[in-house]
């Protein structure tokens, strides 16, 4: 253990007592979490900051001119944030979040924060019409996965980044500060990073799986759900099959994967095909196992008393990063900057991270994580072990064309 694990608690009083409340919230959920191996990140977060980048199909046009925008931050202190679920750290006594209590107290924003993402194309399909027209569309923060980040950018949809108003962004972890869906992190930071795997109900189908094949069991039939994001739920079943999904891989390998797909649901075995509400069947019952995204079988465990188990697949998960951005005529970015700038203070990352149980970008927050929960600091969906990361897989980038063909059979697929 480095020295650097047992500095003096941060001075400010506010950070100081965050902690404390961390450490609280955190008191029950530490017999949920096991502790694995040491740091091996960097590599694979890079090809994450990579993965799909280039891809944009039909809607992966060029940026346009982006509309003026005055910003009125100075008058007005708010700032709203559109974000997946159970994706913040949240207090169930006091029905809040406390790190965003916390950016209040110190900068008088009020933070309106909406869990309002549920898939990148169903958000997507929300705004576009008013982002290609460059209007408002009411969020100063929006928090997309890689590859619609870059659709976002390269279509003008997004403002650029002062990188003065965010000075902690000097805490982006290297291997994601160069990203290829954008050079030099001028429109987005990286939120949280993941995995996508597999889990099921421990009591309901007590003897477990292991590979992605074993949800098609028959003992399994219409008590499957799986995932609308096309690279996580199509890259697991070509992992399955024997695919690279990081290599030149092409169309035959995509068509099987997708017409395994469409055979489990026309046969029955998946139930539905969702984004981030799967959760709600899990919890209700009726789906007992499924592909699923990591941290968010932590939290449900810790909701729900330790009910089901995640595990990466033999043949390799999926690895993900999401994004925060500025949409293009949001009035308030100074206000959003002092956000992510806030964010990426080791402390508060670890704050996050502790709840959230997702990988965490900023540098310092696994020794932060010290002083909230120490048996955290080896937790593997927060700091990778490297033969946890060397079983991960980047879902290669995608030229506009294959966007629009893959993204066209997916969707035909699902029955969208």
């Amino acid at each position: 253990m480095s020295s650097q694990n047992h500095r003096e608690l941060p001075s400010d009083p506010g950070v100081r007592a965050l902690i404390a409340q961390a450490q609280r919230m955190q008191m029950s959920r530490r017999k949920l979490l096991a502790g694995a191996g040491g740091l091996g990140i960097a590599g694979l977060l890079a090809a994450c900051g990579t993965g799909g980048g280039t891809g944009g199909g039909a809607t992966g046009g060029a940026a346009g001119t982006a509309p003026a925008v005055t910003d009125v931050s100075a008058t007005d202190k708010n700032v709203f944030w559109a974000n997946w679920t159970l994706y913040l750290d949240y207090d169930d006594k006091t029905k809040k979040y406390p790190t965003l209590q916390e950016l209040t107290k110190r900068t008088g924003i009020d933070v309106h924060y909406v869990e309002d993402i549920d898939g990148n194309d169903t958000y997507y399909g929300k705004v576009q019409g008013q982002l290609s027209a460059g209007q408002d569309i009411g969020q100063d923060i929006i928090t997309l996965t890689d590859w619609m980040a870059g659709r976002m950018i390269r279509q003008g949809f997004t403002q650029k980044l002062d990188h003065a108003n965010i000075p902690n962004i000097k805490n982006l972890l290297p291997a994601l500060q160069k990203v290829d869906f954008d050079p030099g992190r001028e429109h987005s930071l990286t939120w949280q990073s993941g995995y996508a795997g597999i889990a099921w109900n421990k009591e309901k189908y007590p003897k477990g799986l292991r590979t992605v094949s074993d949800l098609w069991s028959p003992d399994l039939k219409g008590r499957i759900t799986v995932l609308d994001e096309m690279r996580d739920t199509i890259g697991l079943i070509m992992l399955d099959e024997g695919v690279d999904i990081s290599g030149p891989w092409g169309d035959a390998e995509f068509t099987k994967a997708t017409d395994t797909l469409a055979k489990q649901i026309n046969d029955g075995q998946i139930r539905q095909v969702k984004g981030n509400s799967y959760k709600e069947d899990f919890i209700s019952g009726d789906a007992i196992a499924g592909i699923v995204w990591s941290g968010d079988i932590v939290q449900m465990n810790f909701e729900n008393n330790d009910q089901w188990e995640f595990v990466i697949p033999e043949a390799g998960c999926t690895l993900w990063s999401d994004n925060m951005m500025i949409p293009v005529a949001s009035p308030r970015r100074a206000n959003a900057e002092k956000l992510m700038d806030f964010y990426y203070e080791p402390e508060i990352a670890a704050q996050v991270a502790a709840y959230v149980n997702f990988i965490s970008p900023v540098q310092g927050a696994k020794e932060a994580m010290e002083k909230i929960d120490p048996s955290l600091v080896n937790n593997p969906l927060i700091f990778p072990s490297d033969t946890d990361l060397a079983k991960a897989h980047v879902f290669r980038s995608l030229s506009a064309d294959e966007e629009t063909k893959f993204n066209s059979q997916f969707q035909t697929a699902i029955g969208a």
